[in-house]
This record gives structure tokens, sequence and C-alpha cells, in this order.
């Protein structure tokens, strides 16, 4: 989404872009078969969507870009608490269903003892994921910042941005927003020359890169939406489509990711949100786009627990690359029709508990005075 691969829920009247959220699902599947390959083939040379780390640039620039559209003129009225209870609604459930998905996983895990080597620890390892508190101590894998589900790293970023965005974006004038932009532009480029590509920011030794890249993208999406950067054109769902899958399917070249990694993030990918932005829409493909729009942030938020699975069974198993190949596409499968369940069952009822008790609160005040 931003999110996160995450929605922004819109005001009434206001044009909905489902091309975008038809994107907003590629990206999230892409992700998931992305962390898939990490596992079953660790050199990015050798992977066939080795660049797919991108979608998170992709989520933070679709993320401004909605944020922007749904509340610059909106937000002085409904004020920053409301604000942020909303964000709050909309997102934090699914990190904690996240997060108890990966504590079960964590414990029960039966191909790895980590758990007990991490014992004394899992109360915090929960505690940090649940209210998004970094805490980067399993050196095992990779110093994640959230361990239990390593996803919420870009959904802490995410909470950095609509923060930032709430306090000061929204008032900030757009030649500072485009001072802004231009300074992440220039970062974007420093880190990817320093780190040799951008697929950083989840660690506790490499966070600096998470700032950078949500400083840049999501500063992109809102000047997207106040310049009206909108490309009309015929094209629909699937060409769009296939131009964002084309960006993740760039060969990995540790020579020229440095460059490579930043004319993506910078050019390409916001080009792709003022394409999705403007396309048409063939009504045969709305289903699609509105089901991917839906799934993508539960997907993107409960399926990386099955993940450290995954590297724990083939550290155990030792699996050769046709059985990888097998369980990589049933699992990408199995677990597209778990985020479904987990949004219907859980994440959607608690949403609408939680949207009516904040319109009850609103409302409360005005009838009291009434009777009064």
């Amino acid at each position: 989404m931003s999110f996160s691969a995450s929605p922004v829920t819109l005001a009434p009247g206001k044009k909905h872009f489902e091309i975008l959220d038809g994107l907003r699902g590629i990206a999230a599947v892409s992700v998931v078969i992305f962390h898939f390959m990490e596992i079953a083939v660790p050199d990015y040379k050798n992977s066939f969507i080795a660049h797919a780390y991108l979608a998170v640039d992709f989520f933070f620039c679709l993320s401004g870009f909605v944020i922007a559209y749904a509340y610059d003129e909106k937000l002085k009225d409904i004020g920053l608490w409301t604000f942020f209870k909303l964000r709050l609604i909309r997102l934090h459930p699914l990190v904690l269903i996240g997060s108890i998905i990966g504590l079960l996983s964590f414990i029960f895990d039966p191909w790895s003892n980590l758990q007990q080597t991490y014992a004394d620890k899992t109360v915090w390892l929960f505690l940090s994921s649940s209210l998004l508190i970094p805490y980067a101590i399993v050196h095992e894998r990779y110093l994640n910042l959230f361990h239990l589900n390593a996803p919420s790293w870009s959904l802490f970023w995410e909470y950095i941005a609509n923060i930032t965005y709430a306090l000061v974006l929204v008032r900030l004038r757009n030649k500072f927003l485009w001072m802004l932009a231009i300074i992440g532009a220039v970062a974007i480029f420093m880190e990817a020359k320093r780190s040799g590509f951008l697929g950083f920011g989840f660690g506790g030794d490499n966070i600096r890169c998470g700032a950078i890249r949500v400083f840049y993208s999501f500063s992109a999406g809102i000047l997207i939406y106040r310049y009206n950067w909108i490309i009309k054109t015929n094209l629909g769902f699937i060409p769009v489509g296939v131009l964002l899958i084309g960006a993740f399917l760039v060969p990995f070249n540790p020579g020229l990711n440095w460059l490579v990694d930043p004319i993506l993030v910078i050019f390409y990918l916001p080009l792709l949100v003022a394409l999705g932005a403007g396309a048409k829409l063939k009504s045969r493909l709305s289903a699609i786009c509105r089901f991917s729009g839906a799934i993508s942030y539960p997907l993107y938020m409960v399926h990386y627990p099955f993940i450290w699975l995954f590297m724990s069974y083939v550290g155990a198993k030792r699996p050769n690359m046709d059985q990888m190949t097998t369980l990589i596409i049933i699992g990408t499968i199995l677990l597209t029709g778990f985020a479904y369940l987990i949004m219907r069952m859980l994440d959607i009822p608690i949403r609408k508990y939680l949207t009516a008790k904040l319109r009850e609160s609103q409302m409360r005040p005005a009838a009291e005075r009434i009777n009064v």
C-alpha cells in the first residue's frame, strides 16, 4: 500500500481508481513470489523476479497519491485525531493479525529451534510487532525490524509518512514539496550507490534506506495528485499491469543496479501511478481490479510468517528446485486464499465495528447538547 499495500477509504462522490487497485494486487502477489524466491534462489542474479522489492516503492508512491487525493481538501474538516483514528482502523487490525500469525508460526515451527534461542525475548518480539516499535535482535534472520512479521517494516514507515503528511505536508506549498522530492531523489541515488541497490530498509543495520525510500516516493505521489499528472490513455488494466510486472522482472545486475534502481523508483514507478490513474478500465475487468485491491493488503500482511516456515523447511529437508517450484506455486495460491479468509472473517468485521464506534463517538456530543 502504503502503504504499504493498504487502500484508502475515499469520501462519497470521490472517483475510485480501480486500475490502481488492480496494480496494488499485482504488486502484492509479486512480493509474495519474490519472498519465496529469496529462499529458493538466494542469489538475486538467478531470480526471475529479483526487482520485486521495488513493489514497496510503488506502494509508497501510490499511498502518497491516494492520501493526498482523499485528504488534501478534507483533513481540515475532519481534524487530525479523526484522520489518525481512520488510518489506525484501516491499517492496524492486520498489523495485529499478522503479529499473531507470526507468533504462532515462530513458536510452532517444526523445522527450527530458533524459538528456543529467543524464548526470553518472545513477548518483546510480539509487542514490537503489534505496536510497530522496531526491535531488531534476531541475527540469524537478517536483523529484521519486526521479526514475527517482517513486511511490517514498510508499515512502520507508512505510519511515519501519514503522521508527517497530517502535521506538515498537507499544509506545505508545492514549491517546498518539490524541494523535498528533489532532496529525496538525490538521497535515493546516493543510497543506491552506497549499498549497490535499494532492496533494504527492513533490518536494524539498514533502516536508513527505508526512510529514504518513503521520503522520495510518498512525496512524489503527493505531487502527482497536486499537479494532476494523470495521464489519460486508452491503455487498460492489463497493459499497465504488464508494465508494472516488467519493472519487477528487470534482471539483477550488481554492476548496474546502483543506476537502474533509482531510475525505476524516481521516474518509472511514479509514471505507472499516473498511467494507472488515467487509464480506461473495461467493465469486465472491474471486479478483478476490486478483488485485487481488496486482497492486496491482507496478503501483504499475513504471508511472511509462512515464508519463515518455508525457509526452515528448505534448511531442514533440502528439496530440489522442482519441488520448491511446486511449493511456491501452491503456496502463493493458498496464501491468497488464506488472505481472503482473513479479510472476510476478521479484518472487515473488525474495521466495520471500529468505524461504527468512531461514528457513534462523533455523534454523541451533538446529541448530548440537544438533550441539554
